[in-house]
């Protein structure tokens, strides 16, 4: 069973964007409604299409969040690591969910139910302002990023999949262990395995990168902005 203390739910939220302008005060609100929860690599956390009922902050581990073309083709859309927030749109609304979210690493979150917060919104009218403004700079953050990607190459979207994963893993040291498959880069940066795995081949041969089995090193992680562009 996963525990954990408000002091400690209050220090998670403090490293989540979406909660950047909330005051102490608030924070410590949030803390009292929050649940923790563990889950182990492969398990879902919610899936496309189940109702919208609770929001997740990421404390230790790894998830994705994944979406599944007709055609049976699935893409990942971003990828989660502690201080990641994803399911916040359940904080405002019932809605169905948008994509499948996954733990790729043993993973531990905590949960705040969605009409838990609602009811703390209306009786703190300033925490929903404050969270409407945060989510609206994310949105704006989101819409560059998304722009930017339509015109990069495949081996830019590759080699900024890599870095966020670099950063999700605390990429502070020079050699940075990064557990993730070439199809997940591929889902990552929108592209084929084959095209992500010849670019991954070039990061290798320059000594950026080297593999293994379901991972990689990124040996240089500074390199791989002047792959970015």
């Amino acid at each position: 069973m996963v525990s954990i203390t408000s002091v400690e739910v209050v220090e998670l939220l403090q490293r989540v964007p979406v909660f950047s302008t909330l005051v102490p005060g608030d924070l410590e609100r949030i803390a009292q409604l929050a649940v923790p929860r563990g889950f182990e690599p492969g398990e879902v956390v919610f899936r496309e299409g189940d109702a919208s009922d609770t929001c997740y902050i990421v404390r230790e581990g790894r998830a994705r969040a994944t979406h599944e073309h007709g055609d049976g083709r699935a893409i990942t859309l971003a990828t989660f690591g502690p201080g990641d927030i994803f399911g916040e749109l359940a904080m405002f609304e019932d809605e169905l969910r948008s994509a499948t979210v996954e733990a790729i690493a043993p993973t531990t979150v905590v949960g705040v139910l969605g009409p838990d917060m609602r009811a703390l919104m209306r009786d703190h009218c300033d925490i929903a302002t404050r969270l409407v403004i945060a989510l609206g700079r994310r949105l704006r953050e989101t819409n560059e990023r998304l722009s930017r990607q339509s015109f990069q190459t495949v081996q830019s979207r590759v080699a900024m999949a890599l870095s966020e994963l670099v950063a999700q893993a605390g990429g502070e040291s020079e050699e940075v262990l990064v557990t993730a498959t070439q199809a997940d880069l591929a889902q990552m940066a929108g592209s084929s395995r084959e095209s992500a795995s010849r670019f991954l081949a070039v990061l290798e041969r320059a000594g950026v990168i080297s593999q293994g089995r379901g991972r990689l090193v990124v040996h240089d992680p500074d390199a791989l902005k002047h792959y970015v562009f």
